[in-house]
């Protein structure tokens, strides 16, 4: 075996965890899912001049995704899922940060209904990820309307708690 059909072969071995076409099918459908979603999502906040727009909420619902589906692809166990989820949830949580901003007004931030999609697509990526379609499908579908239900209504200020 000359060094050519070495080299083909170990390629072959580092794919093979991508096994049969149902694998590949079901991978591909998963991520795609998680992409789409949480590009709805970013579209939307885009649209609106945030902070955090399309391409971040694609590629963090895809993150999410790609974090749960790497340890099931491994045989990890549902149950010690968890402590991967954590760290998403806490590592999402300091991208959600940076697009908060307190202006010079004391009562006057932006970016939390950005910081808090962002946030979102994280989950709707781990529920695609898991295999969870159709739990990804309604919770984007669920934010839209929430998103575009509350952009029509005007925001009233004397009912904002503030500080004193």
């Amino acid at each position: 075996m000359d060094w050519l059909d070495r080299s083909w072969l170990t390629i072959q071995q580092e794919f093979s965890d991508l096994g049969n076409v149902e694998d590949i099918t079901r991978i591909v459908v998963r991520l795609l899912v998680a992409v789409v979603l949480g590009g709805m999502l970013g579209y939307e906040r885009e649209s609106v001049g945030a902070s955090a727009g399309l391409r971040t909420h694609m590629l963090v619902s895809l993150g999410a995704a790609l974090f749960v589906l790497i340890p099931l692809q491994a045989g990890m166990e549902i149950g010690d899922l968890s402590r991967v989820l954590q760290g998403v949830t806490a590592g999402i949580g300091f991208i959600g940060a940076g697009a908060i901003l307190k202006q010079t007004d004391k009562e006057d931030v932006k970016g939390v209904t950005t910081a808090a999609s962002v946030w979102l697509s994280a989950a709707i990526g781990i529920a695609a990820g898991m295999g969870r379609e159709a739990t990804a499908v309604l919770s984007a579908l669920f934010a839209l309307v929430i998103l575009a239900i509350l952009k029509m209504s005007p925001k009233d200020e004397s009912t904002r708690a503030t500080k004193k």
